[in-house]
């Protein structure tokens, strides 16, 4: 049995705590938050829960195996810092750190430690991404040679992270943990439509190896609510549309075939393959289920998790680039 720790009892907290409560082999110890109205609904709805306002309470709790936590990103290094030193495992809300440097330090220290450090990218764990993943390992998509995805809403306006950090962040993680190599640089532009806050649209365009790139659009300042992504291979492409109620990833056998005129040498035809369309079916367990159940069995067997440490200072050291690409109004950062 797993004890657990929660720090942050705020927006994503109690999904995490629900999650985790269900999860076999685990048991939820005791939550930390500072906002005592936080931990009186906690102590309503789960009286055997210990509440506390003092995060070393959970570092010198034997009880407690692992730390989960759902703070800012501001404070993710200082608590998952404490929490390895302590000989703890950790789970850490997305994104991992603020800068790259922390981030290795986390990394190093969990190796160190020989403990878990697993990163909150919710997305690799539905049957969606899991299931594009297949496709795209059993080589079905053949060369891949783009990753196109849009993600925009009205609001939520963040006040500490721009909008790269706050959304590009989840298709970074799908990214990294679905295409075949890692980008070599990045591309960024955007720009703030209120005063005083961080931008609030963002162009990020992402270079790799041969004839593969990536392009993400992320936006608060949209009329419509769109999350929706484009793959394409050799032999197939895939739409996936995370806000489609059943239908959320459809593959599609079209493409096109090139061919050297045996007329000139001066022409190349380009002949357009159109075949059926698929619509697999999902595994629909709730991703964080999924999530917490992976993070605890990583736990006890010492397995890697698949959103593990390097995953995520991958992710952040393209969340820097690009912040840098951005003031420099798009110059190509490499990674």
């Amino acid at each position: 049995m797993v004890g657990i720790g929660l720090i942050g009892y705020g927006y994503w907290g109690p999904n995490l705590l629900r999650n985790f409560i269900e999860t076999p082999s685990a048991k939820v110890i005791a939550v930390c938050d500072l906002n005592q109205d936080s931990l009186n609904v906690v102590q309503a709805r789960y009286p055997s829960i210990k509440t506390t306002k003092n995060t070393q309470e959970l570092f010198d709790d034997p009880a407690i195996d692992a730390v989960i936590i759902a703070t800012p990103v501001s404070t993710h290094f200082k608590l998952a810092m404490q929490a390895l030193e302590a000989g703890k495992h950790v789970f850490v809300e997305k994104p991992l750190t603020t800068t790259s440097a922390e981030g290795e330090e986390l990394v190093d220290k969990a190796k160190q430690q020989g403990r878990t450090l697993m990163v909150d990218h919710t997305f690799l764990y539905t049957g969606a991404v899991q299931k594009i993943k297949e496709q795209i390992d059993s080589d079905k998509m053949g060369d891949i040679y783009y990753y196109d995805s849009v993600r925009v809403n009205l609001g939520l306006f963040q006040h500490d992270v721009n909008v790269i950090w706050d959304l590009a962040v989840h298709d970074l993680a799908i990214m990294d943990h679905l295409l075949p190599s890692h980008p070599l640089s990045v591309s960024a532009t955007g720009m703030s439509h209120v005063a005083g806050q961080p931008e609030n649209i963002a162009y990020l365009t992402l270079f790799f190896e041969k004839s593969l790139m990536a392009h993400i659009h992320v936006n608060w300042l949209a009329p419509v609510k769109i999350r929706r992504t484009l793959i394409s291979g050799s032999r197939k492409m895939i739409v996936y549309d995370d806000l489609e109620p059943s239908e959320k990833v459809k593959i599609y056998d079209k493409g096109i075939e090139l061919t050297d005129s045996k007329e000139s040498i001066y022409k190349m035809l380009i002949g357009y393959r159109t075949g059926d369309l698929w619509v697999p079916q999902l595994d629909l367990t709730e991703a964080l289920k999924t999530e917490a159940r992976h993070f605890v069995e990583c736990v006890e067997q010492s397995k890697t998790p698949i959103s593990n440490g390097e995953s995520g200072l991958r992710v952040v050291r393209i969340l820097e680039a690009a912040t840098q690409s951005m003031v420099e109004k798009g110059q190509p950062i490499e990674l």
